[in-house]
């Protein structure tokens, strides 16, 4: 039996991928799957261009080609993503890390910079972890901190488990729904937490025609979509929740929808958050939005 060369097969990529990626993502998911299937770098294929591989080794690179046809995520395919320089698992359960939730990171990372206070245990709660690259990134960080990450899937959490053994953190995770909290390692006490953080469901159901149909196929609706008539759900029930459950100052940040900043910043305003500040990502768009709670009477 003749083994296919890898050049042979990358031809076959550009052949039937092309049309649909263009020729530089197309090369971009070749070497990513040369990489983990094959265990053979880009640089190796340019200093060995007849290089050959193993049957076994080419069925596997077949259905991941045939699986980018279909338009699955690479990050599916692969099974795994980078966010904020550290590795993840991802799943059909989870969403895919984005870079904008990468700043959302920054951002809170580097507000707690500036106030120097290193010494400082922060006590922080992520609403809606998904894969937990926001918790698991901010407790790599912030070695000191107390993480909490909370999701409503059972799938979810049993893969940002994975996620943060495999990044060396501790986070305490939470199966529960913010949309009706009766967890009690949540409802026991108040004033509990410094930081609050969420990246909730936001797409409008309207917006789904702004989708690639690679996020729209593949991603969980779950983790995407809220109803037109009901954008801000998730981020009344976390306002709320953050009023009774943050310290005195405490300071809570969403990712939020593009279009409806004046929206969220009326949200917080009615919920007596101060020093309210929405932010723009890379793209210009508003993207981030922090307040701090006032001090309790």
């Amino acid at each position: 039996m003749e083994l296919m060369k890898l050049k042979e097969i990358q031809n076959i990529f550009h052949e039937q991928l092309d049309t649909i990626y263009g020729g530089d993502e197309v090369n971009s998911f070749f070497y990513l799957l040369i990489e983990a299937f094959c265990d053979f770098s880009r640089m190796k294929l340019a200093l060995e261009p007849g290089k050959t591989i193993t049957k076994v080794e080419e069925d596997a690179i077949r259905d991941a080609l045939q699986r980018l046809k279909e338009e699955e995520p690479i990050q599916y395919i692969l099974g795994e993503t980078e966010f904020y320089g550290l590795p993840f698992k991802v799943n059909k359960h989870t969403l895919i890390p984005r870079p904008e939730t990468e700043e959302l990171v920054s951002l809170v990372l580097q507000n707690i910079e500036n106030k120097k206070q290193d010494s400082k245990t922060y006590s922080i709660l992520d609403i809606g972890t998904g894969s937990g690259c926001i918790a698991i990134s901010l407790a790599k960080n912030l070695p000191k901190a107390k993480v909490y990450a909370l999701d409503v899937s059972a799938k979810a959490i049993e893969k940002a488990k994975e996620n943060a053994a495999l990044n060396q953190v501790e986070v305490a995770f939470i199966e529960a729904d913010i949309l009706n909290v009766c967890h009690p390692e949540l409802v026991s006490g108040s004033n509990d937490f410094d930081i609050i953080i969420s990246n909730p469901p936001y797409v409008r159901n309207v917006e789904k025609q702004e989708m690639k149909p690679n996020v729209l196929n593949n991603e969980p609706h779950l983790a995407l979509f809220v109803a037109d008539n009901n954008p801000l759900q998730f981020y009344e029930a976390i306002t709320k929740f953050a009023v009774e459950n943050l310290k005195p100052k405490g300071e809570l940040y969403f990712e939020i929808n593009e279009y409806l900043g004046k929206e969220m910043i009326a949200l917080l305003e009615e919920h007596n958050f101060k020093d309210i500040e929405l932010k723009q990502d890379i793209f210009r768009k508003d993207r981030m939005l922090k307040g701090v709670k006032i001090n309790d009477c």
